[in-house]
């Protein structure tokens, strides 16, 4: 038999004993490399013959069925996240969808039972109406709880006429007027709807004080017949609608709908005290002073936004405009306010110190040399309004608040108020001044960005000058070289440039 070489094509052919001798020694290996306990290889999916008839059929169609209910699952849920995510999409255009639909749901659910002993009552009207012996007398009404549902419906509410107005009617508008660029447009739609809002409840305010004691700004009337507890429905429903609006102004604040200004931290100081003293006046019955502090800052916040609106409208009358909110800013905002402030000093600082002292043990005074209270006044004469106006007593049972704690609170939040008042003073005297010296009203605060066509030239510019700074710098032997002069003349880059200019590439220096 010829040996096998590697050029043969085809090996010889085995004889016999040589096929025995490799199927023991298949076997062999086999068995040398299964292993005990182990699943035999091979297709081991049909059962045997002997257990075939105990074994259940098995068949595809649970396994299908199960894959299909958690495809249906999973489907469910796309179409739920989706669902969520075009509805988030959308509430953020249109951000006064939700607010409406939760002042629907709220009056239809009112509907279906429109008395006072619905639970929402409370939400959409007045609450605690006092009885009254004399039916010609307007009815008052008293204090409590459930004014906070009155304050949180309008705070949506006018979440919603906010945003409405911004979107669908102020925005036209600006578009109608010109007003192209989109920093002044944002800026412009804020304004105007502080412009509206306080044009209706800045004459509200002068009606509910033409109909009160305190008629014009009289500040001996806001401690006689102290406590206020009750007032008439016109002035309860401002006092709570006020507190609506700027809660409504400190949820924009707290979620930046409105662009940051360079105020931003005086921003937050005005909200944070308008606050505290619209729930510290309501709720001890101070309502009459915080009635006239109402009045003086929404009269000459009307005329703030307005003067900004015809700014950013470029009327012809802006200046003699500002002019007039400038005096009328200044006699509201400062004299009006110092003048409350004046009614509430001389403050009772030795009343504080005598009640300080009289915390210490005796011992520790006498250890320190101080004498014992209570201390007497540098002025003994010198008295306050609040002081010898009405009563100055705390009892609570009386709910009587008047008394020098009182009094220190709230001299200390009308100082902190009249502060931030003063250093917006002080931003509109500057631009008063610039106007002045050069014609041009700009907003200190709030300066909004380029135009369009500014930011579209500064970006051009930016692009040609990164084009000139990726040019290479050709040189000759040392020598700079124009790439469109004598380089082409001298032939050396114009080949290159030629076929770069077909390939679409610039030159490679």
């Amino acid at each position: 038999m010829p040996l096998q070489t590697p050029l043969e094509p085809f090996p010889a052919i085995s004889t016999a004993q040589q096929a025995t001798e490799k199927e023991l020694s298949n076997t062999r290996r086999r068995r040398r490399s299964s292993g005990l306990g182990g699943e035999p290889r091979g297709d081991n999916a049909a059962p045997a013959l002997a257990t075939y008839g105990d074994r259940p059929a098995r068949t595809s169609t649970p396994s299908r069925k199960g894959a299909t209910e958690k495809a249906g699952r999973r489907s469910k849920r796309r179409k739920v996240k989706s669902l969520l995510r075009r509805w988030m999409n959308f509430s953020l255009r249109h951000t006064w969808v939700n607010p409406l639909i939760i002042c629907i749901v709220i009056v239809s659910y009112y509907l279906t039972n429109p008395t006072t002993s619905n639970p929402v009552h409370a939400a959409l009207f007045l609450s605690y109406p006092l009885p009254s012996s004399d039916p010609t007398s307007p009815v008052q009404y008293g204090k409590g709880a459930r004014d906070f549902a009155f304050v949180a419906f309008y705070t949506v509410f006018l979440s919603f006429t906010r945003e409405f107005l911004m979107q669908r009617v102020i925005r036209p508008t600006a578009l109608a007027l010109g007003v192209r660029n989109r920093d002044k447009q944002a800026r412009f739609m804020e304004q105007a709807y502080t412009a509206i809002y306080f044009g209706v409840f800045g004459p509200f305010g002068m009606y509910v004080m033409k109909r009160s004691p305190i008629w014009y700004f009289n500040t001996d009337a806001m401690f006689e017949g102290f406590p206020h507890k009750t007032h008439e429905a016109a002035f309860k429903a401002y006092y709570l609608l006020q507190a609506a609006y700027w809660s409504q102004q400190a949820i924009v604040l707290l979620l930046m709908l409105e662009k940051p200004r360079k105020d931003f931290k005086e921003l937050v100081a005005h909200h944070i005290i308008t606050v505290s003293l619209i729930w510290l006046s309501y709720r001890f019955h101070f309502t009459y002073m915080g009635l006239a502090v109402y009045i003086t800052h929404d009269i000459s916040d009307f005329f703030l936004a307005t003067s900004k609106v015809f700014n950013y409208l470029d009327v012809s009358f802006v200046g003699p405009y500002f002019g007039t909110f400038v005096v009328i800013w200044t006699y509201l905002r400062h004299y009006i306010n110092i003048r409350i402030l004046f009614s509430l000093l001389p403050l009772p600082i030795f009343t504080l110190l005598s009640w300080t002292a009289r915390q210490v043990p005796a011992s520790i005074l006498s250890a320190l040399s101080i004498p014992t209270p209570p201390y007497a006044p540098i002025f003994p004469n010198w008295h306050s309004k609040f002081e010898t106006i009405g009563p100055y007593e705390l009892d609570w049972d009386l709910q009587q608040y008047k008394c020098w704690i009182s009094q220190l609170i709230s001299f200390s939040l009308l100082a902190a108020l009249q502060s931030v008042n003063l250093f917006w003073l002080f931003l509109i005297l500057r631009i008063a001044w610039r106007y002045v010296m050069t014609t041009d009203i700009a907003d200190e605060r709030s300066e909004y960005g380029d135009s369009e066509d500014e930011a579209a030239d500064a970006l051009k510019e930016l692009k040609e000058e990164g084009k000139e700074r990726d040019v290479p710098q050709v040189q000759l032997n040392g020598t700079p070289v124009e790439q469109n002069g004598d380089f082409e003349k001298l032939g050396v880059m114009s080949g290159v440039k030629k076929d770069n200019a077909q390939e679409g590439k610039k030159p490679r220096g």
